[in-house]
């Protein structure tokens, strides 16, 4: 596929990018060589190949799901410089 300086600023002004014609002179031809290799990716023969989610065959471990509390509320409320009934104690912002 051919890109054209006006196929990037097109492109620039739709993703708001900011790109001058120098720049998008330069970029021209290097979006040109991607398109062209992504239409060399199109013609590999991918039929049979199943989809992979990591290219190394492994399960992953996984820990039992268990609900707590923690019980670090006193623990993280002697941090605090004020507290009361069990939360933080804050100063009033709304008037």
């Amino acid at each position: 596929m051919s890109i054209t300086k006006d196929i990037v600023l097109k492109v620039a002004n739709l993703n708001r990018l900011a790109i001058d014609d120098a720049r998008a002179e330069a970029l021209a031809p290097e979006l040109g060589k991607i398109m062209g290799f992504i239409e060399q990716l199109s013609e590999v023969d991918t039929d049979g190949v199943e989809p992979l989610a990591n290219v190394v065959d492994q399960d992953l471990r996984l820990r039992v799901d268990e609900i707590s509390d923690g019980d670090y509320r006193d623990k993280i409320l002697a941090n605090a410089p004020e507290a009361t009934q069990g939360f933080f104690a804050v100063p009033k912002v709304v008037e």
